[in-house]
């Protein structure tokens, strides 16, 4: 009796185990497959957006914006951060939901794709637009953000200055904080009822900066947000950069 009930356990054991191999398997193979169908989007959105040189040997960003707004009317702005692969279209959704598990194209996808906080506006009254990503450990959405974090990134100044493409214009942001913080809402804030409460807010973003980019800040500025997730979810890496075009 003892050893019937002893190979029924073992049985039992064998198929918990098995079924959490093929749950496993299911899952990677799904999060390749999504993560792939991305990167053949984002090549495909390519011919949107041509990157040009001005006199000065400066690269200029020419974006397609009625073209892109055909596949998804979603589209908002195109963001580019130097020495990361952050090289995106983004959305804005009707919320800071809907883009965590669909792409461009609004096909549903656990990689989902770069989306901004659904209040800000682009209209030139933000005080704060914020970009989120997911980190998705092969390189691509905002995977790499994290290499802001590292020595050989913020101390060269060459990387210091991330552009955002929008139907208004091309804007240019210089980084003055970035870090590693819990998940919460105080950093990823687009709207204060005061002055004092967005000077309070830039003076302790920056205060947080694993270095000091050296960079002033105050009221009169607008800032750029842009986080992702670590640490298996439980960190959040943040960069801030002020607009200075």
């Amino acid at each position: 009796m003892m050893n019937k009930i002893k190979r029924c356990i073992l049985i039992l054991l064998m198929i918990v185990c098995l079924g959490g191999i093929i749950y496993s398997s299911y899952h990677i193979l799904t999060w390749k497959k999504n993560v792939d169908t991305n990167a053949k989007i984002k090549e495909e959105m390519k011919d949107s957006i041509q990157v040009k040189k001005d006199e000065e040997e400066k690269e200029k960003y020419i974006v397609d914006f009625p073209s892109l707004k055909e596949h998804n009317p979603d589209t908002i702005a195109y963001l580019t951060v130097p020495n990361t692969k952050i090289d995106y279209i983004v959305v804005r959704g009707n919320d800071n939901s809907y883009y965590l598990k669909h792409n461009f194209h609004r096909q549903y996808n656990i990689a989902g794709w770069i989306f901004s906080d659904y209040k800000n506006k682009f209209d030139g009254t933000d005080k704060n637009i914020v970009i989120f990503g997911h980190d998705t450990k092969d390189g691509s959405m905002f995977e790499t953000l994290k290499n802001t974090l590292k020595e050989e990134w913020y101390t060269n100044s060459n990387n210091h200055v991330i552009t955002l493409v929008t139907e208004e214009g091309t804007y240019l942001y210089q980084v003055f904080s970035n870090y590693v913080t819990i998940p919460e809402d105080y950093y990823i804030h687009t709207e204060f009822s005061s002055e004092e409460e967005y000077l309070t807010f830039l003076k302790e973003i920056k205060s947080r900066s694993i270095y000091d980019y050296g960079v002033e800040i105050d009221t009169n500025d607008t800032i750029l947000t842009l986080s992702t997730c670590t640490a298996g979810g439980t960190k959040r890496v943040a960069l801030h950069a002020k607009k200075i075009n």
